[in-house]
């Protein structure tokens, strides 16, 4: 990529930062870690939370903040099932988003300073034979940093439509566990039962310990 191209793809990803601000508000992207603060924003939003909640979704993966707050937020707002779909298509958009950037700003620069080591010419091989497959592995980790995993892949050679297909279907599992820990939560705390809540977290510890497992597994 010549330095013109790279110039104006900056430019106008500051613009989507500069129009995302201005849309979103400067004190709500900095309640992206709030809990409390985003149900309460969310919930009072009106007609416009659910777009709001995509966004907010969109900047938070872009910009590399952990959406794992959100995710539960999600589950508080709307219910376990719109809570996981919501969630799961921001949080794909927003990988997507990050995947971009990660491909068009660094990747070239990536590619001369590392793509002769025999370690990435091996990752780049598998990457291009079983790209989805790859993604797929790793997105169904719930350890996995997600952040880290989405710029990460835009230094690759994966296409983007694997990357996006691995992201949308991996990601559910672990969506659907956080989302289910917001709506337990939600109702724990207005008086309810927390056998819902308390069930959700050994799932959750159930899917962290996953990977440890087979890890395990394999080396037997």
């Amino acid at each position: 990529m010549n330095l013109s191209r790279k110039f104006w793809l900056c430019f106008f990803a500051a613009i989507a930062c500069v129009v995302a601000t201005a849309f979103i508000g400067h004190e709500n992207i900095a309640a992206l870690f709030n809990r409390t603060a985003l149900t309460e924003y969310f919930r009072d939003a009106g007609p416009n939370s659910v777009c709001l909640f995509i966004c907010a979704h969109i900047v938070a993966n872009a910009i590399g903040v952990p959406g794992t707050v959100l995710v539960v937020v999600g589950g508080a707002v709307y219910g376990l099932w719109w809570g996981t779909l919501w969630s799961v298509i921001g949080a794909t958009l927003g990988a997507i988003a990050a995947f971009w950037l990660a491909r068009y700003l660094l990747h070239e620069w990536f590619e001369r300073r590392f793509y002769h080591r025999p370690f990435f010419q091996k990752l780049n091989r598998t990457l291009c034979k079983n790209g989805l497959a790859c993604v797929l592995t790793i997105r169904f980790s719930p350890i996995s940093p997600f952040n880290v995993v989405n710029f990460a892949m835009g230094l690759t050679p994966v296409s983007v439509r694997f990357y996006a297909l691995g992201t949308l279907i991996g990601i559910v599992p672990g969506t659907l566990v956080y989302t289910w820990l917001g709506v337990t939560g939600a109702q724990a705390v207005n008086g309810g039962s927390f056998i819902p809540l308390i069930l959700c977290l050994l799932v959750l510890m159930l899917l962290s310990a996953l990977p440890l497992l087979f890890n395990q597994q394999s080396v037997s």
